[in-house]
């Protein structure tokens, strides 16, 4: 779709590109039209000095920053059935993600578009692609460099150039390949390219990435401060086993559906659906993929984050946990690719999270507007690290009252006084990521920053009104998110505090990824589970979580040969995944590269009374939760896939996607 007519308007971007970094807390559009003369003799002068140069570099990965650093703007945050949002929130339309699962996406301008945003240029990843190319041509001229500079800067764009083109995949399926260099004067029709076999785009993703460590992009424990917002070879290395991942998964390789799904020339854009053989290599490449990284990542001292200390052995789970998504200042042994965050006060999960208590003296905080749903609560595993229902000793009504009394879950749970059964004996990532009703919430240093979670209407977390009035902020399900706040903040004074710890970047990867593509890939390339490649992977992301080792777990769960099979492995492996990346935008994209999102995407979500006073009523007098969102939709094979711009589709004749 690289019309002549884009390709101009690509060149003009460039020096508005450059200008981004000096704009981007502005509101204001209008340097939009400050252009050039003389746009493409210009460029050669950009790359005579390094201080130029570095402008141009810094631009290549404004899009990447612009698009990609708050919850407000990434879809995939509030796009499934992980969070309820109130209506309070919905009618501020902040969060494209909720335009986009009530079904309001659309051709003529799409939300989250990244193919040709003419909305917001600072997103158009072709354009950023065509910004990159220009940086790799000409940074070799720049005459006050040194050589080894030349090459880390230059694997670090082909870096985020393969990063652009990975995001143009997974949103579109089959895309088109841009030539490195397009000669503006060249016939209209040889510009409009069509678009290339899906196969093609991912090796195109998997050459750049290898290209990026070919050149001699620099490891993140010899890249220099100024460079931690930018790739890494082990993040670039990650980058390829997750593509690798996705072309293995079903909706890339076995899409009976897009069989006959062809470009304008004619051409299939899929593989043969229905071919193990070749669907089962590609899991192996995966798979050799992300244990390469694994290796190079321990070399440069990267790990899983599983050393802090606290007042007991399940709050030492939860702060590990908690530090896991959390980089303050770019420190991070698990962190592979972080990214600068926007500048906005809604950008991080907190703004939208956190309780505003009735004792709150400041009123610093706007009060919860986003909940999770009780199918997430209901996801995480038990403290034997198994599923609810598979659980032998989590017998019994999950939504009737107990009592706990283990001391080991003092200061985690309320002891020896009435709690739902579901709050209670819950793996560590439960309480670290879910604030639930009489259980403790740490938000702060001192004793009293563990507030005591008292959820019911007038308590100190509950709803003020006496009924949901969607005129101010509410907690529709009765649950809190925890995951991506800080507990060392002052609640009371929350955005002070935390800003004082530094820096909290965006992470975009982390080394847990690696593990689960590891163990996925393993599990789907061979014939059954094994000890040396399946579970040795999972586990180690299952002992920083502080549950016993999958096969341990599971020689005493219900279906325990559920552990020795593909198939039982495959679920094991997938509910992993939800429970580790829950409230980190990963469901968004795994239920639709497993080809499940119309299953699970279109159910109604739950939670509990939170009008009600009294804990019966709140309960539902042990009937179970209530429906508290039903307006969701997701509509196979059509949302499976990004909309191409029509006004794209009849300038270029690029063919669009199937349901649109």
């Amino acid at each position: 779709s690289v019309s002549k007519f884009k390709y101009i308007m690509c060149m003009k971007r460039i020096y508005t590109l450059l200008l981004l970094p000096f704009f981007l807390l502005t509101a204001c559009d209008s340097w939009l039209d400050v252009v050039p003369e003389e746009d493409i003799t210009t460029i050669d002068t950009d790359f005579e000095t390094r201080d130029n140069a570095y402008a141009w570099f810094k631009s290549c990965y404004v899009p990447l920053n612009a698009s990609s650093t708050s919850v407000r703007d990434l879809v995939e945050y509030t796009a499934t059935d992980e969070v309820v949002m109130c209506q309070y929130l919905k009618n501020a339309g902040y969060f494209v993600g909720d335009k986009i699962i009530s079904g309001k996406q659309n051709v003529f301008q799409p939300y989250a578009d990244r193919w040709i945003n003419g909305m917001n240029p600072r997103s158009d990843f072709y354009a950023a692609i065509n910004l990159c190319n220009i940086f790799i041509d000409k940074i070799d001229q720049v005459y006050n460099m040194e050589e080894k500079e030349k090459k880390e800067w230059k694997g670090e764009v082909i870096a985020v150039k393969a990063y652009y083109y990975f995001e143009l995949v997974r949103h579109y399926g089959p895309i088109v390949l841009v030539p490195d260099f397009m000669d503006p004067n060249q016939d209209v029709s040889s510009l409009k390219l069509p678009r290339s076999h899906v196969d093609s785009c991912f090796q195109m993703i998997v050459n750049l990435c290898d290209e990026a460590v070919r050149v001699g992009i620099p490891s993140s424990a010899k890249q220099q401060s100024t460079h931690w917002g930018y790739f890494n070879k082990e993040a670039v290395m990650a980058l390829k086993a997750r593509a690798l991942c996705y072309q293995a998964s079903d909706l890339f390789a076995n899409n009976p559906v897009y069989a006959d799904f062809k470009n304008k020339k004619g051409e299939l854009l899929f593989p043969v659906a229905g071919d193990p053989v070749a669907q089962k290599e590609k899991w192996h490449r995966a798979a050799l993929a992300a244990d390469e990284a694994i290796e190079a990542c321990r070399n440069a001292g990267k790990m899983l984050i599983d050393n802090s200390k606290a007042t007991s052995v399940l709050q030492t789970h939860m702060l590990n946990i908690e530090k896991s998504v959390r980089a303050a200042n770019f420190s991070s042994t698990e962190a592979l690719l972080m990214i600068r965050r926007a500048s906005d006060s809604g950008s991080e999960w907190w703004y939208w999270a956190l309780p505003r208590l009735i004792s709150d003296p400041i009123g610093g905080i706007p009060g919860t507007q986003l909940a999770p749903s009780m199918k997430m609560v209901e996801m995480f595993y038990t403290e034997n690290g198994l599923p609810l229902g598979e659980d032998r000793a989590y017998s019994g009504n999950i939504y009737g009252m107990t009592q706990e009394k283990d001391p080991k879950y003092s200061e985690v749970v309320a002891l020896n006084e009435d709690i739902l059964v579901l709050h209670t004996k819950r793996e560590p990532r439960f309480y670290a990521s879910i604030g639930a009703d009489r259980c403790y919430w740490r938000i702060g240093r001192s004793s009293s920053g563990n507030f005591k979670v008292e959820a019911q209407q007038g308590e100190e977390f509950g709803l003020r009104a006496k009924r949901i009035t969607g005129t101010a902020p509410e907690n529709l399900t009765g649950y809190w998110l925890k995951k991506g706040t800080c507990s060392e903040a002052e609640l009371f004074n929350y955005s002070s505090t935390v800003a004082g710890f530094g820096e909290n970047p965006m992470i975009l990867i982390r080394m847990a990824e690696l593990y689960l593509i590891s163990a996925e890939a393993w599990n789907e390339y061979l014939d059954a589970p094994d000890e040396e490649h399946v579970y040795k992977s999972l586990n180690v992301v299952r002992k920083r979580a502080g549950i016993p080792d999958v096969e341990v777990s599971w020689a005493g769960a219900r279906n325990r040969n559920n552990v020795k099979t593909k198939a039982g492995m495959r679920e094991i492996i997938r509910q992993e995944w939800n429970i580790e990346y829950m409230f980190e935008g990963m469901r968004f994209w795994n239920l639709r590269r497993w080809k499940i999102a119309e299953k699970e995407l279109n159910d109604k979500l739950f939670g509990w009374k939170v009008a009600a006073s009294d804990q019966k009523a709140f309960y539902n007098n042990g009937n179970g939760p209530v429906v508290v969102e039903s307006n969701r939709e997701f509509v196979a094979p059509r949302d499976y896939f990004w909309p191409i711009k029509s006004e794209e589709t009849l300038i270029s004749g690029i063919v669009q996607n199937l349901g649109w």
